[in-house]
C-alpha cells in the first residue's frame, strides 16, 4: 500500500515539478521555497516535539528570505541576509535565557542548524538552475539524485538482506545502497545520452552524466541518514504527514539537499 501511495505522490509531484523546472523565474522559485518553508515549518515542530524550543518562525522566515535573495542576488547578497539571521536568532535566544530558558544555547544551535542547512544549503537548487544552461544541469542532477533513491527503495525492498544504519535507518541496506548507486549512474548516462537530442549543450555528456549519476548514487542517501538523525532523537517516524507513501516535506527533499549543492559545484569546477 506505502508503494501505492509513493506512485500515486509521485505521478502528481513529478509533472509539476518538471514543469516548474522548465519554466524556471519566479515559477521555479516559488515551487522550491514553498518545499522549503515547509520543511522548516516540520524542522522546528520535530525539535519542539522533542522538548526543545528553536526559533521557528525565525527559520522559517530565514529560510524563504535567504530563498528570495539567492534568486534575486546570488550568493553575495543571500550571505547578507545570513549573518542578519544568525545575529537575530542569537539575539531571540538570549531573551529566551533571561526570560528562565535554561535550555536557550541548545534552542539556539537548533535554530540555527536549521538556518544553515535548510536556507543555505537548501538554495543551491536555485543556485544550480540559474547558472548558465542551468536548465539542463537541474534535469540531469536531480533526476539522477531521483532515480537512484528510488532504484534504492525498490532495490532494497526487494533483495535488501544487509543492515547498512541499523541505528539510523534500519530498513536501509546495502544491497539497497548499492543498487541505488547502479540506477544513479544508469539513469545519468541514459539523460546524457537523451538530452542532446533534445538541444543540451556539449558539456552534457556521456563523462558528465556518469560523473553526476555517481555522485547522485552515493552522497544524498547521507541526507536521509541525517534526516533519520533527527528523527530517531526526538522518536517519530515522519516529518509530517503532508505526502502520503513519503511523510512531510523535509523527508521529501532530504536528498535533494546535498544532490544540489554537491551537484552546483561539480558544474561549476568541472564541467563549465
Amino acid at each position: 500500500m506505502t508503494l501505492v501511495k509513493r506512485a500515486l505522490v509521485t505521478m502528481i509531484l513529478l509533472p509539476i515539478g518538471i514543469a516548474a523546472i522548465v519554466w524556471g523565474g519566479w515559477v521555479y522559485l516559488a515551487v522550491i521555497t514553498i518545499f522549503l518553508g515547509l520543511a522548516a515549518v516540520e524542522y522546528a515542530a520535530l525539535w519542539r516535539a522533542g522538548g526543545f524550543q528553536p526559533a521557528g518562525v525565525l527559520v522559517v522566515a530565514s529560510v524563504v528570505a535567504l530563498a528570495v535573495a539567492r534568486y534575486m542576488g546570488g550568493v553575495e547578497t543571500a550571505a547578507a541576509w545570513l549573518s542578519a539571521a544568525v545575529l537575530l536568532s542569537m539575539t531571540y535566544h538570549l531573551v529566551q535565557y533571561e526570560r528562565g530558558r535554561d535550555q536557550a544555547a541548545t534552542d539556539f544551535a537548533i535554530t540555527l542548524t536549521g538556518i544553515l542547512y535548510l536556507g543555505w544549503i537548501g538554495p543551491y537548487m536555485i543556485s544550480l538552475r540559474d547558472l548558465a544552461d542551468g536548465l539542463w544541469w537541474v534535469l540531469l542532477v536531480l533526476p539522477a539524485a531521483w532515480l537512484g533513491d528510488t532504484g534504492a527503495y525498490l532495490i532494497g525492498s526487494r533483495f535488501g538482506r544487509h543492515p547498512l544504519t541499523p541505528r539510523l535507518s534500519p530498513k536501509k541496506t546495502w544491497e539497497g545502497y548499492l543498487g541505488g548507486v547502479a540506477c544513479g549512474v544508469l539513469g545519468g548516462l541514459g539523460l546524457a545520452l537523451w538530452y542532446p537530442t533534445l538541444g543540451a549543450p556539449p558539456e552534457i555528456n556521456l563523462l558528465s552524466g556518469g560523473l553526476v549519476g555517481l555522485a547522485m548514487g552515493v552522497f544524498p542517501t547521507l541526507g536521509d541518514l541525517g534526516e533519520s538523525m533527527i528523527k530517531r532523537q526526538i522518536g517519530v517516524k515522519d516529518s509530517g504527514r503532508l505526502l502520503p507513501g513519503h511523510g512531510g516535506a523535509f523527508d521529501r527533499i532530504d536528498s535533494w539537499l546535498w544532490a544540489a549543492v554537491i551537484g552546483y559545484y561539480m558544474v561549476v569546477y568541472l564541467f563549465i
